[in-house]
């Protein structure tokens, strides 16, 4: 099974995580310049650590050089799932 996500990248942030804004919008905050691949590679290989999955089973649809890319997860894994171990909340809450 394969599970497409799409994801807005920050590179050079200073860190590394994910968030979801209010619109819903999954945010990477990566480490890596945007600069001959290592940022896509950081991406890669960030997702592939936190799903204990091979780096071969995560790819770029879209978006290699764009911020905005559309990824490929080959997994067995339920989008809950993918969402925890990323350390996103899949439940939005809205204040006031």
């Amino acid at each position: 099974m394969a599970i497409t996500l799409t994801i807005k990248v920050f590179p050079q942030s200073g860190k590394q995580g994910f968030v979801r804004d209010c619109a819903g919008i999954i945010k990477c905050f990566l480490k890596s310049a945007p600069e001959g691949g290592k940022a896509n590679d950081e991406l890669v290989k960030l997702i592939s650590s936190r799903l204990h999955l091979p780096r071969q089973h995560i790819s770029i649809l879209q978006g290699v050089t764009a911020r905005k890319k559309v990824l490929r997860i080959d997994t067995s894994l339920d989008i809950a799932t993918i969402f925890q171990l990323l350390g996103i909340p899949t439940q939005m809450t809205i204040n006031g």
